[in-house]
Parts: C-alpha cells; structure tokens; sequence
C-alpha cells in the first residue's frame, strides 16, 4: 500500500490540494485510496463531507495514532494512502515522513516559502526517503523565477519534482464544491498539471499507484 506524506512547515502551500487531487487521480484508476488528515484545522475533512460519498475517503488523525490509522486502513483494503499534515506541525511531519515511501514538499517560489523550506531539509536529511519539492501557484510567465527557487531548493540538498502547479483558478473554485480540478475543468490547464504529476508519482512508486 504505497503511502505519501504532504509535508511543509509553511501554511498556504498547497498540501490540502495537492494530497486531494493525488487521492482522487488514485480513485478515479479504480484503488481505493484515502486521504489522512492530520491538520487540526481539517481542511480535507471539510472537503470530504462537501464531497459526499464519492472517493476518496477522508479521514482526521491526530499525529499519535497516524500508524494505528494508516494499519487499519491497510487492513480494510486500501491501496493507497496520502498523508494531509499542519504547518508547524513537527510532530505530524516526522511522523508522516517515517510512514512513506514518498515524500512530496509543495511551496511557492518565493522568498518566505523558500525560507520554510529550511526546517523541512534538515528533516529530511534524516529521513532517508526519497522526497521531492512540488511548486505550486507558479505565476505564468515565471521561468526566471521557477529557476532560481529550484536553485535554492537544491541547495537545500532537495530534489525538485519536474511537475509544477501554475496560479490555478480551477484548483480554489473546485476545492470550495468538494470537487477536484478534472471534475471542474477536465480539459483545463489544472487538470493536465494533475495528470502529469499523479503519472510522474506513478513513476516512483511502481504499478500499485
């Protein structure tokens, strides 16, 4: 059961969408995949309920009990499990980073986020897992920009995902109906960036993703 943890100690990243729109590509290939929130703000639990009864299924955890969760859900079939974790959250990060076999890093390409990013590579400097940052809410046109974060980022000694997220308005407007981008605008630029991620994830986690 490949599990993915969602991981920055800065708010506003993206982690909910991204660990969202992750969770849905997985149902929408036919696995049963859940989303484990351990946000004390529950942002992906509200989108659940939103959600109704389609996948993926959302479910809150307090970091404490993340293993317990994540074995029950192993035990009730799931086949993949992506890991929603709070800004700030030391606790829930470590544990998180320890339950995956992939780490994902969303944050914006700029000066502050980029800063965060500090905390979150001394973490996983000790980690030993294989981790990846995801920009997210690139401006269009931003090339320059792109570079030099990615830059700082690897310098940081974190690898960089080759598939961002662009300033999306289909990613708040879907978020808002319990929806992701492809349900709002499947043939939108959101949802191709989804697409290429949730392909490029595949990549490392092999045929069960």
């Amino acid at each position: 059961m490949p599990t993915i943890a969602i991981v920055s100690q800065k708010g506003g990243s993206g982690k909910t969408t991204l660990a969202l729109h992750l969770a849905t590509c997985a149902a929408y290939e036919g696995k049963s995949s859940c989303v484990i929130d351990t946000d004390p703000q529950a942002t992906a639990a509200a989108w659940g309920d939103w959600r109704g009864e389609f996948l993926p299924e959302v479910v809150t955890c307090p970091p404490v009990r993340l293993s317990s969760t994540i074995d029950r859900a192993r035990r009730a079939g799931t086949q993949m499990v992506v890991i929603d974790t709070p800004p700030h959250g030391d606790t829930a990060a470590r544990e998180a980073v320890r339950a995956a076999d992939l780490v994902l890093i969303p944050t914006r390409a700029r000066a502050f986020d980029l800063h965060a990013l500090e905390a979150t590579a001394g973490l996983m400097a000790y980690a030993s897992k294989p981790a990846f940052v995801v920009f997210n809410a690139v401006p269009a046109r931003a090339s320059k920009m792109l570079e030099s974060a990615s830059a700082s980022a690897r310098e940081l000694g974190l690898d960089v995902c080759p598939i961002h997220f662009g300033e999306r308005a289909a990613f708040y407007r879907s978020s808002a109906s319990g929806e992701v981008a492809v349900e709002l605008e499947p043939e939108g630029k959101a949802a191709g960036e989804v697409s290429a991620l949730w392909q490029w994830v595949g990549e490392r986690l092999g045929p069960l993703a």
